[in-house]
């Protein structure tokens, strides 16, 4: 595997999740893999479990690794081409890429949306620059469009909470006050239509997703029918993706904020959420410290999805 930035990228889900599996059993049995190479992590934008996770995998796997934040360690970096570069940015992203590529064997990339235009964020320019341009194999630490690291740790956790073959899961917008990219719920969406399970997608009008990602689940503009039944309950709040109001703010009704009301009408369902979550805007306490909330086994797999795909891609060396 020389690129994960999407759920196709992994190929066969069980096999992916059994290879989860093993490394989970002995996180250093493949300390070999990596020795000697380097991996380089390169942010963007601010981060905490993928960060931390992701070195950590890195690590188990024997490999020596560089962190870069780009808006605190580096040179400002232009990302257009055609500009006069007489502004703030010294330095092009076309330069700095193939310039990385020579200090390491393998690049994570975490970049997101602008939510300025849905074009430019929806062709991932940044992530598609570093798989062009820098000659390493190039992995996704959560781009403009999805967040695969994270989706991959979403549904290693499902398989080992669930206790029915097919679970009903349920990701539901939440509100929040600013506007947030698609990237996580495109991305669960995508992850979890590559399995068998009843998917169901609830939010207000307005905040459709895109139809490729949204694939074959059933969307529920009835919060509370949606709940009914359902094993996990996946929220995340996110901007509108259709046009004339990409990457809007249309509501913060806090009647979709997840409470224990509407987690009363689910099947005794596990509470998910990526991280970090606003409190009592997206969840309340009760429902977020209760027993049936998972979100810190969640954020624990981060270290496993991320060493399964590393993992991979040093066998591809």
């Amino acid at each position: 595997m020389k690129y994960f930035t999407c759920a196709d990228d992994i190929g066969n889900i069980k096999a992916a999740l059994q290879e989860a599996a093993e490394v989970k059993r002995d996180r250093f049995a493949f300390t070999e893999l990596g020795r000697n190479r380097t991996l380089l992590m390169i942010f963007f934008n601010s981060s905490l479990r993928t960060r931390l996770s992701t070195q950590k995998a890195a690590m188990n796997l024997g490999m020596n690794v560089m962190v870069l934040d780009v808006n605190q360690g580096a040179w400002k970096l232009e990302t257009e081409r055609g500009v006069i570069m007489d502004g703030d940015k010294p330095e092009h992203l076309l330069e700095a890429i193939p310039v990385m590529g020579c200090y390491c064997d393998m690049i994570g990339v975490r970049s997101f949306a602008g939510l300025k235009d849905k074009n430019e964020d929806y062709e991932e320019r940044v992530i598609e620059q570093f798989i062009r341009y820098s000659g390493r194999p190039v992995f996704s630490m959560e781009a403009a469009t999805r967040h695969p690291l994270q989706s991959f740790a979403d549904l290693i956790t499902i398989e080992e909470f669930k206790t029915v073959e097919r679970p009903k899961i349920v990701m539901t917008w939440a509100p929040h006050p600013k506007a947030l990219p698609q990237a996580v719920p495109n991305s669960f969406a995508e992850w979890i239509n590559k399995t068998d399970y009843e998917f169901v997608i609830t939010h207000p009008e307005g905040y459709e997703l895109d139809p490729k990602f949204v694939g074959k689940a059933r969307v529920e503009y009835d919060r509370d029918k949606a709940f009914e039944g359902a094993d996990f309950v996946y929220a995340k709040n996110w901007s509108a993706y259709a046009d004339p109001n990409y990457g809007k703010v249309l509501s913060t009704d806090r009647r979709w904020t997840v409470d224990t009301k509407a987690m009363a009408l689910t099947n005794n369902a596990y509470f998910m959420h990526c991280l970090p979550v606003r409190r009592n805007m997206i969840v309340t306490d009760d429902v977020i410290e209760s027993p049936r909330s998972i979100v810190i086994a969640e954020a624990a797999n981060r270290e496993i999805s991320a060493q399964t795909v590393i993992k991979r891609m040093l066998e591809s060396l």
